[in-house]
């Protein structure tokens, strides 16, 4: 479309005059007039096929990409201005429907690489613009292909600033987006229907089937760079390396990585495992991983951690803290709307260090009840003051509530790998 003529002042030297297939193309001439919004193409003549209901009756119409299919969830918001590919295959989503605050998703399109597990885990995907252009250098295809090809189905062209705002006020709904055509009456009863997340075991669903050890030369988990550039090419050095059991409970790839270059063996066993096993390996400490669902349905995971952390170091993150909250006696509890995005500021009380951390998670630790099963608060959530953190006090076990990994995020919490590794080197110096 050529839009010279319709446009006064388009003889400006800013003005640039090309034909264009987009929603939304902002103009400003050299004199600072007023920014003049054009609205066209990239949906026009489509129809709002898609819809979102959520369970307190609020029904959204938008444009449908990635697969043509219905599916029920609980609805979230994730508040991170980049890293869509890693929060759509980061295992603990699984079972919600994620909605990105983040007008435009999907410019820099995807590729393998990215990813932090095989494949996206999330139920649906809610933007308000789905980019019409890839442009990056190390993408391999599009958002809307990469959706299409795993089954995922998502939701454009609606008001995300709204259902971000209903999750906040009314807490986190459950949800049925659908990109068939269905009615707004069907989706909502759908949306009624489904049995929620609480109470649900979803490890199962994203564990892995058997043992394995992971990246056993090291190639794997080498710090991404630039050839020709100096961009993060100091790894850190460690003179020992320490065997260490890791449970996956819906574990990312990032945080293998960080492990695995900061002195560790990672021996990775399912989600089920027994203590008996994770002890055949011989470990010297044992790591808890991230993961989907109610940390209160997993009894099986709060047994076999009890069992192992008295004899061996135990560092936990995400649903691995809660799993831990659950082994000594103390309990969770859910959350309103949840902390998700990768721009939570965390405190730590002994060190007073502030930390901008990455955080994904729907239950939090009851404070009460740790200080009373013997565990010490380390750490808060400077937005609503929920535990972020503890250490036992007479073991060498800690938690952390967020993703020191990040993938996507800052990297301010990165150090707590190597005060990990420095724990079990410290604990078999004991041990002796």
């Amino acid at each position: 479309m050529d839009l010279e003529s319709n446009i006064p002042w388009s003889k400006d030297p800013l003005f640039l005059k090309f034909t264009f297939d987009c929603e939304e193309i902002w103009f400003a001439n050299r004199e600072g007039n007023p920014y003049l919004i054009i609205h066209l193409m990239i949906n026009q003549g489509k129809q709002r096929t898609a819809v979102l209901a959520l369970e307190d009756g609020s029904v959204f119409r938008g444009f449908p990409f990635g697969a043509s299919t219905t599916i029920e969830g609980e609805g979230v918001f994730n508040t991170s201005m980049t890293g869509y590919q890693e929060t759509l295959t980061d295992p603990s989503y699984y079972g919600q429907i994620v909605t990105m605050t983040t007008p435009q998703i999907g410019n820099y399109g995807v590729n393998e690489e990215d990813e932090e597990s095989k494949g996206p885990k999330v139920a649906g995907f809610v933007v308000r613009e789905l980019s019409p252009v890839v442009s990056n250098w190390r993408a391999t295809g599009s958002l809307d292909e990469y959706l299409k090809k795993n089954g995922i189905p998502g939701i454009e062209g609606v008001d995300t600033r709204a259902i971000t705002k209903r999750i906040r006020v009314h807490g986190a709904l459950n949800a049925c987006l659908s990109t068939e055509g269905i009615s707004d009456e069907e989706a909502l009863q759908r949306a009624r229907n489904w049995e929620g997340i609480v109470g649900q075991d979803f490890v199962k669903e994203v564990t892995c089937k058997e043992s394995f050890t992971w990246d056993p030369t090291g190639e794997e988990s080498q710090i991404f760079t630039v050839q020709g550039t100096d961009l993060k090419t100091h790894e850190p050095a460690f003179s020992e390396t320490h065997r260490l059991v890791a449970f996956d409970y819906g574990a990312k790839k990032a945080i293998y990585q960080n492990l695995r270059r900061h002195g560790f063996e990672v021996i990775v066993l399912p989600a089920g495992a027994s203590a008996e096993e994770a002890k055949s390996h011989q470990p010297d400490a044992i790591f808890l991983s991230n993961g989907p669902g109610d940390p209160s349905a997993l009894d099986y995971a709060h047994e076999t951690v009890r069992q192992l952390m008295t004899d061996y170091p135990v560092f936990g993150i995400c649903l691995g803290h809660q799993i831990l909250t659950h082994a000594i006696g103390a309990s969770t509890y859910k959350l309103k709307f949840g902390h998700r995005g990768a721009n939570q500021p965390v405190k730590n009380v002994e060190s007073q260090r502030v930390s901008i951390t990455s955080q994904n998670h729907g239950f939090a630790s009851e404070k009460d009840a740790l200080e009373k099963m013997g565990a010490i608060v380390t750490e808060y959530n400077l937005n609503d003051q929920t535990v972020s953190g503890l250490r036992m006090k007479d073991l060498p076990v800690f938690s952390v509530q967020y993703h020191p990994e990040a993938s996507p995020g800052p990297n301010d919490a990165n150090h707590l790998f190597k005060a990990f590794h420095d724990m079990v080197t410290e604990s078999k110096k004991q041990s002796g």
